[in-house]
């Protein structure tokens, strides 16, 4: 019988998941764990902040689809890493994150770092428990990964004392699970099946909105199936956005506000009720349509409005059940005429940003900057909003193409997300363009972990919109009242001077025709590269040719 320590238990447990890296930042009650991984052939991907390590790990479920795992070690090492855990819980992703702690042998005694990081993270994890014994890590690894990918997906928490990663065990008596994870899908109750294709069958102006349970399912071949049997116009949010090819007949981005007034039944497919449709107000419904919502989380049905019709279970699941019931009856769609109406719509609001987009003003509009970037990303590319106003301008222009290539912070809005996603992107991805977009106050929350990239040789481009400000806040409160109080940034700081110090590519511009050529150069380097575009502090997405934030696109 041979003995093995909790840090090889450890790396084994984790390969038998699959997984390729794991995000961190070192600390000395994690480093063994870290040449458990090296052994192992896990790489081990080090950033500045714990924040950035935690966001990784989301960023690596939000482009793969499984899992991801950050290590951060005890006390203030767990307590940073919390808004990224809090993001992942809303999204909902499913990550694994590890934190270490003082030696459970220890505890009491004033240990360094003693915390009991296992129940203060319980509020914001499907699963957080301490690990008491190092025979026992593979079991506690098992359970964390099941409970962070089973039903609605989440983050988990592990913690690990020092003295359990320490720990030895005979190997001959460790249990390693097997079989342990269903790959098995919830489908939908056959009666709210049948009453929903009741509903679509005396439906003539169907609206599909679609969001990110269609992604975490990976159900786009059956949305698009769908969307084309009922003849529907559709539009897409949140990591829904790639889940039909930016250049599908179907497939809207500026026209949902008209869609919704007019349709006699909107379809919300992992798409809650929250702010981004006004709480379900009947300013966004005021014809009162009947409404169908397919959920993974059956306590969001019914949020903020009344539903005609509401299904829990996998999305994938219950979209090939509903398509496979109407074929069932022989259903025909109402025709083109309706989706024509609204894509007609939608390409008129798209003419309308025309001069915007070629808007040769200086300082630069920032629809002239997503414009030019539009057009010089890649059909794969990954795109990562991370900011306020310069993210919606951004999801209004830029084209997603393929699931899981656009990543935005979601419902919790947490800015400073988008460095730890892009990491993930681009390792999951390599050789393919990836791309943030940051505000300002955005990267001034991560990017210093742009010389992470340059260290882990990850050629992100990231592009900076500087507009001196806050501005999502500062817009709206200049409107209402006539001042704005402590959301102003310095306009005159060269970002890309940052990168240049770290080794990779920075390129500053303040001239719209410069915006391509820049692109080109700093996408061509091979390096990592910020490009730091001054655009007009005065232009903001609220005020915009009098649009509401309501219709912002994430």
């Amino acid at each position: 019988m041979a003995e093995i320590n909790g840090s090889a238990l450890f790396a084994k447990a984790l390969k038998r998941e699959g997984v390729e890296y794991v995000f961190t930042l070192n600390g000395g009650h994690i480093y063994p764990l870290y040449e458990g991984c090296e052994d192992a052939g896990i790489k081990v991907i080090d950033f500045r902040h714990e924040q950035v390590a935690a966001h990784a790990a989301e960023g690596w479920a939000k482009v793969t689809g499984k899992p991801g795992v950050c290590i951060i070690t005890a006390g203030p090492g767990v307590t940073d890493a919390v808004t990224g855990i809090a993001n992942a819980f809303q999204a909902p992703s499913p990550m694994v994150t590890i934190g270490g702690n003082a030696a459970i042998g220890d505890h009491l005694k004033g240990g360094l770092q003693d915390f009991d990081s296992a129940t203060f993270l319980k509020p914001i994890t499907k699963f957080s428990e301490q690990v008491k014994s190092a025979a026992r890590i593979p079991d506690y690894v098992s359970i964390a990964f099941r409970h962070a990918t089973t039903g609605i997906p989440g983050p988990v928490y592990l913690e690990m004392p020092i003295d359990v990663v320490g720990g030895k065990a005979e190997e001959d008596d460790v249990h390693y699970p097997q079989e342990y994870r269903t790959e098995s899908r919830a489908y939908g109750d056959p009666e709210y099946v049948s009453k929903i294709a009741d509903i679509i069958m005396n439906t003539e102006r169907p609206m599909v909105l679609a969001g990110s349970d269609v992604w975490w399912t990976q159900a786009s071949e059956e949305l698009a199936e769908f969307t084309e049997l009922i003849d529907s116009p559709i539009f897409l949010n949140a990591m829904g956005r790639g889940s039909l090819p930016s250049g599908h007949p179907n497939l809207g981005s500026l026209g949902r506000r008209y869609g919704l007034v007019k349709s006699d039944t909107v379809i919300l497919i992992g798409t809650p009720i929250d702010f981004r449709l006004g709480y379900g107000s009947d300013y966004m419904f005021p014809q009162n349509p009947r409404l169908i919502e397919i959920m993974m989380d059956g306590s969001k049905i019914g949020q903020n409005r009344d539903i005609t019709a509401g299904i829990v279970g996998d999305t994938k699941a219950i979209l090939r059940q509903i398509i496979d019931e109407l074929k069932i009856r022989a259903y025909k769609s109402p025709g083109r005429g309706w989706v024509e109406e609204v894509m007609t719509e939608d390409a008129a609001l798209k003419a309308a940003d025309t001069d915007m987009l070629n808007s040769d003003s200086t300082p630069i509009h920032p629809m002239r900057l997503v414009g030019d970037l539009a057009d010089v990303l890649d059909e794969d590319a990954t795109v990562i909003g991370d900011g306020g106003d310069i993210v919606t301008f951004a999801a209004r222009v830029l084209k997603i193409n393929k699931p899981g290539h656009w990543l935005d912070p979601g419902q919790f809005g947490c800015l400073g997300a988008g460095s730890g996603f892009a990491a993930a992107a681009q390792l999951a991805r390599p050789g393919k363009q990836v791309a943030i977009v940051y505000g300002d106050g955005g990267f001034g929350l991560t990017g210093f972990d742009v010389e992470s990239y340059v260290r882990h040789g990850l050629p992100i481009v990231s592009i900076v919109g500087n507009n001196g400000a806050w501005n999502q806040t500062t817009q709206g409160v200049l409107k209402r009242t006539g001042r704005a109080i402590g959301t102003y940034l310095n306009q005159e700081v060269d970002y890309a001077k940052i990168m240049d110090a770290m080794g990779g590519y920075g390129e500053r511009v303040t001239d719209p025709d410069e915006i391509k050529p820049a692109l080109d150069r700093a996408f061509t380097s091979g390096k990592a590269a910020v490009l730091d575009v001054v655009i007009d502090q005065e232009v903001g997405y609220g005020t915009m040719g009098g649009r509401s934030r309501q219709s912002r696109q994430y």
